[in-house]
């Protein structure tokens, strides 16, 4: 089955000496924890405004293609127009802007403080006749064929169902590999009238198309639902799983509505080594505020507006990738206000990204994902910084203030990265070598 089936289917501020002198530093970025961390992770973006929605969904299904199989529960019955391929650079581009991401910055001399501004961001379609057979062994099973088309490398059904046993019999008779225990996920989606978009790989426009991998699927539909069916994918779930979710909206962060929306840990300062070691670190993070939460959490870990960002992990994304990714009222097409009518302090691409990560599973997750757009224009990055010290000739009195501050620091540092990570804090004093510096003397320390 579909792995993303199965996830369903998304300026520092540093003070160095006893005063009230703060110095402020320009960073650079320097890595980001996207997606590819995470095993069994799925994306899915949804651009939404009112009750209109574009959906995509990022296909990673591994193994072979005649095997591949996709059901995703939809509010309505969708027809050839409202389906086409997306791209998965655009996804691509999306993580990559609004990851977690680690920052650098440099103290600069003691003796000469200065205050720095940050950066501006820079196939064969069945007879009639075998049509006519199988829409009439469907009825019998309480199975509807509503729709039936093919876009690019896949051919789509469009079912409705009256019964859950029934659409698992349907499924399996033609060729889904459907695993034990659908039925009773299956069946709370029949009860609340909604539709099943079905899909296999068609192998002859597959290898035709030239594309080395199934190509993500976008859906445009019209719904007061604004939710992501997590509970089909969770039948035969071997541990978590984690979903990604890259929500486009007109303006605001996008809050879980049945879930508590939780902040992940961020802008704080950690030992420079975990540059080399960025990813672990993340996962660590993640998994340990995860444990913390009671593991039945929406993480937030981007909210922006796609105009600018600081620091910047990618560009922003330009009008023309964002109409790719499903953004629609870019031209006008939209329900909400203009921009030109709500007062901001920054520029706005009239597109806000929230990024909220999910990991679940099927007993902390009993219902599915129902969003909420709210008005909160707050900014928030997962943000980590690596702060250097100073290592140039200084001779004045701040700059042994300073020298003496920085063990202090470096504590505080290992005591930090221990908290969110769960490490062993004398592992991490080690790799930091600060258990040699008790046996330096002080103005060793200072003078080297």
């Amino acid at each position: 089955m579909l792995r993303s089936l199965l996830a369903w289917v998304l300026a520092i501020a540093v003070t160095f000496v006893p005063t009230s002198s703060v110095l402020a530093f320009c960073g650079f970025y320097v890595a980001q924890a996207d997606a590819k961390l995470f095993n069994r992770a799925s994306q899915v973006v949804i651009a939404r405004d009112g009750n209109r929605t574009i959906l995509t969904m990022a296909n990673d299904y591994q193994g072979e293609l005649k095997d591949f199989a996709l059901v995703v529960p939809v509010p309505v019955v969708l027809k050839k127009e409202q389906v086409r391929l997306g791209e998965q650079k655009i996804i691509n581009r999306l993580d990559a802007f609004s990851a977690p991401r680690l920052v650098e910055y440099f103290d600069s001399d003691p003796c000469s403080p200065v205050v720095l501004e940050a950066l501006p961001a820079s196939p064969a379609a069945l007879s009639s006749q075998t049509d006519r057979v199988a829409r009439r062994e469907a009825r019998n099973l309480g199975v509807t064929i509503e729709e039936k088309f093919s876009v690019g490398e896949y051919d789509i059904l469009i079912l409705s169902a009256k019964e859950s046993d029934g659409l698992e019999t349907w499924l399996t008779q033609n060729g889904y590999r459907i695993p034990s225990g659908a039925r009773s996920l299956l069946q709370p989606y029949i009860r609340q009238q909604m539709k099943f978009f079905v899909a296999k790989v068609n192998l002859q426009e597959f290898n035709r198309s030239g594309a080395q991998n199934l190509r993500p699927l976008m859906m445009a539909f019209e719904s007061p639902k604004f939710m992501l069916p997590i509970r089909l994918g969770m039948v035969n779930a071997n541990g978590t799983q984690d979903v990604i979710v890259y929500l486009l909206t007109p303006r605001g962060q996008v809050e879980v509505a049945n879930y508590r929306t939780v902040k992940v840990p961020s802008n704080v300062t950690i030992p420079v080594y975990v540059k080399e070691d960025f990813g672990r670190f993340a996962k660590a993070l993640f998994q340990t505020a995860y444990q913390r939460e009671g593991r039945n959490v929406a993480f937030l870990e981007y909210a922006w507006d796609m105009s600018n960002c600081d620091p910047c992990s990618a560009d922003p994304l330009t009008p023309e990738e964002l109409r790719q990714a499903g953004v629609f009222w870019l031209d006008g097409n939209s329900n909400s206000t203009p921009s030109s009518r709500r007062p901001s302090i920054l520029p706005t691409s009239r597109a806000y990204i929230t990024r909220i990560h999910v990991r679940y599973t099927r007993d902390r997750f009993p219902e599915d994902l129902i969003f909420k757009q709210t008005n909160n224009n707050e900014l928030f990055q997962g943000r980590y910084v690596l702060q250097h010290p100073y290592r140039g000739p200084a001779t004045c009195n701040a700059a042994k203030a300073y020298a003496q501050s920085l063990p202090q620091r470096w504590e505080r540092e290992a005591q930090t990265l221990a908290n969110l990570t769960n490490w062993d804090i004398n592992d991490i004093r080690r790799r930091m070598n600060l258990a040699s510096l008790d046996a330096i003397p002080f103005w060793r320390r200072l003078w080297r």
